[in-house]
C-alpha cells in the first residue's frame, strides 16, 4: 500500500494528531511552556541557545531507550494489527458522509466491551482519507512497518466519530470504524483537502494494563523531552523550575 501525499501543513497535521497522543500533547506542551514563562521567554530563549549536544543525545538515547521497551511490550499487539493494514484503500465520501457513523469487526476481541464514553483502554490505530491518504497511525511505517512507535491513551478525549464507533468492540479487537466529517472536525480544521471530510479509521483496543501502560508512559514522556529539546528548552530543567 502506498502512501499517498496529503494537501495539509506540517501544522494541520501535528493538530490532527488529537488523535495521536504523543504528538499533540508535545506540541500544545512545547507552546504552553513558552506562554507560561510570559514575560520570561527572554530568558528561556537564551538557555535555549546553550542546550549543550551531550543534552541533546541524552533525550535522544532515552528516547531511543522507551521506544525499545515499548515496541517490546506491543510486540504480541502489533502482529495482531499488521495484518489488517492492507484494509486502508479508497472508498466513497459522498457515502461515507451520508451513512453516519459505521464499524465492522475485523477481529473480536475477547476482553471487556467497550462501553459509551469509555477513556479506560489503549488503543493502536491508523486513520485514513476517502482516496486512501494515511494521515497518522501508530506504525513506524505505513509503508514498511515493522513495529508500533506509539499508543494512544484514549482519555485525552476523542473526536465523537470514534467515541460511537468504539461502542461495543470487545478489547483486544480490531475494528474499521467509517465516520462522516460532521462526527470527525468538521468545519473546525481542515483534513484530507478539505472541511467536513470524513475519516476511516483501524482501531485496535487494549487494556490499559502493565506493561504496556507503564512503557507507554514512559515513552511519552522520552518523547516530549526529545520535542523540548528539539526546540533547544531542556525538559528537565524547565520542569525541576516548575516545582521549586
Amino acid at each position: 500500500m502506498e502512501e499517498k501525499e496529503l494537501k495539509t501543513s506540517t501544522r494541520q497535521r501535528v493538530i490532527i494528531g488529537l488523535i495521536a497522543l504523543v504528538m499533540v500533547g508535545t506540541m500544545i506542551a512545547s507552546y504552553a511552556a513558552i506562554v507560561i514563562n510570559g514575560n520570561k521567554s527572554t530568558s528561556v530563549t537564551t538557555e535555549t541557545e546553550k542546550l549543550s549536544d551531550e543534552r541533546m543525545a541524552y533525550y535522544e538515547e532515552q528516547y531511543e531507550e522507551k521506544l525499545k521497551e515499548f515496541q517490546t511490550a506491543s510486540a504480541g499487539d502489533y502482529q495482531k494489527f499488521v495484518q489488517y493494514v492492507s484494509e486502508a484503500s479508497d472508498y466513497d465520501e459522498t457515502t461515507a458522509n451520508a451513512n453516519g457513523v459505521t464499524s465492522r469487526d475485523l477481529l473480536s476481541g475477547s476482553g471487556r466491551e467497550v462501553v459509551e464514553n469509555d477513556a479506560d483502554y489503549l488503543a493502536y490505530y491508523m486513520g485514513w482519507c476517502a482516496d486512501g491518504s494515511v494521515f497518522d497511525s501508530s506504525l513506524d511505517s505505513v509503508k514498511e512497518p515493522t513495529a508500533f512507535s506509539k499508543a494512544l491513551d484514549v482519555s485525552i478525549g476523542m473526536i465523537s466519530g470514534w467515541t460511537k464507533g468504539v461502542v461495543g468492540m470487545r478489547l483486544g479487537g480490531v475494528r474499521e470504524i467509517t465516520m462522516p466529517g460532521s462526527e470527525a472536525y468538521g468545519e473546525q480544521m481542515e483534513i484530507c483537502g478539505g472541511y467536513n471530510k470524513p475519516l476511516r479509521f483501524l482501531v485496535l483496543a487494549v487494556a490499559k494494563e502493565e506493561p504496556l501502560k507503564t512503557a507507554q508512559a514512559n515513552l511519552d514522556q522520552a518523547f516530549m523531552g526529545l520535542q523540548y529539546a528539539n526546540y533547544g528548552i531542556d525538559y528537565e530543567k524547565l520542569s525541576n523550575k516548575s516545582t521549586d
